[in-house]
C-alpha cells in the first residue's frame, strides 16, 4: 500500500530522480503535510463543472500508452460522489482503444486544463465502462447537446494535483470572445447614438 496518495506518481526511481536534481526535500514536506487530495472537493467539483473537455489516458496489457480527447457542453464530466466522477462516452470512430485497454487494465489518468483562468488539474484512479445502466446514462448525458451516447465511463479517483499555471498559453473559446464582441458592439451603438443625439442638440 502507499504511504502518500502521492505515491501513485512518485515511485522509487521518480524520488530517486528528485533527490538527484534537488526537489525531494520539498516534496517530501508537501508528502508529510497537506499532501495530494484524495477526495472530490467543492473546488474540484466546480472547476469539472465549467470544463468542455479533457483529456484521458489509458495503458494497453503490454504498456503501450493512449491518450484520447473527450469533449461535450460544460458540465458534461460529472462529480457522482465524493471519490467518483462519471461522463456520458458519445459514439466517435469506433476504435474502442480506450475500453479495451481498460478492459485489461483499470489504471487511467485524467488531465484537465481551463486555458482562460491558465490552470490545470491530474486526476489519477482507474475507470470501468458501463454499457448497461441507461438510467445513470440518461442521468449524464448533457441536456439538448446534439451527440449520440454509447455508455458511460464511470472514474475512481485515486489522487490529484493542482499544477502551476507556468507555461500554459492563455487560450479563450470562441463562444466566449463573440459574446464579449457583442457587447462591445452594443456599447459603442449606443455612445454612437448618445453623441448623434448631443451633436444634434447643439
Amino acid at each position: 500500500m502507499p504511504t502518500y496518495p502521492s505515491d501513485v506518481a512518485f515511485t522509487p526511481t521518480v524520488k530517486a530522480i528528485q533527490t538527484r536534481k534537488g526537489s525531494r526535500d520539498a516534496y517530501a514536506r508537501m508528502e508529510a503535510s497537506r499532501g495530494w487530495q484524495t477526495e472530490v472537493t467543492d473546488d474540484l467539483a466546480t472547476f469539472i463543472a465549467d470544463q468542455r473537455s479533457f483529456f484521458l489516458a489509458t495503458v494497453s496489457s503490454d504498456g503501450a500508452p493512449y491518450i484520447q480527447h473527450r469533449g461535450g457542453p460544460p458540465g458534461f464530466l460529472k462529480a457522482i460522489g465524493p471519490r467518483t466522477l462519471a461522463f456520458a462516452d458519445f459514439k466517435g470512430n469506433r476504435q474502442y482503444i480506450s475500453q479495451g485497454n481498460l478492459a485489461d487494465n483499470p489504471k487511467a489518468h485524467l488531465f484537465l486544463i481551463d486555458y482562460v483562468n491558465r490552470r490545470r488539474i491530474k486526476i489519477w484512479g482507474e475507470a470501468r465502462v458501463v454499457e448497461d445502466d441507461p438510467e445513470l446514462l440518461a442521468k449524464l448525458m448533457p441536456e439538448g447537446y446534439r451527440a449520440r451516447p454509447e455508455q458511460v465511463i464511470v472514474f475512481d479517483v485515486g489522487a490529484w494535483d493542482v499544477n502551476c499555471p507556468q507555461h500554459i498559453p492563455q487560450r479563450f473559446e470562441a463562444e466566449d470572445v463573440a459574446r464579449e464582441l457583442a457587447q462591445r458592439d452594443e456599447r459603442i451603438a449606443e455612445l454612437e447614438e448618445k453623441l448623434a443625439a448631443t451633436s444634434q442638440a447643439h
